[in-house]
């Protein structure tokens, strides 16, 4: 299965709960910071959440 790699590009300062918990579910806690992480549905819904803050590559 591919995997995807989450990086944080912009802060959540500002940022709705629900966003800066779904950087903190992701695992992602400052600017810069990658994590790799499964591509399943879940994650994808995570990411969309956040589209806004992170980039995403697809890693094999």
């Amino acid at each position: 299965m591919a995997e995807l790699k989450v990086t944080q590009t912009k802060s959540v300062i500002g940022g709705k709960q629900n966003q800066k918990d779904t950087l903190r579910t992701l695992g992602l806690r400052r600017i810069g910071q990658s994590v790799v992480r499964e591509d399943k549905p879940e994650v994808r819904g995570m990411i969309q959440t956040v589209a806004h803050l992170v980039s995403v590559e697809e890693v094999d």
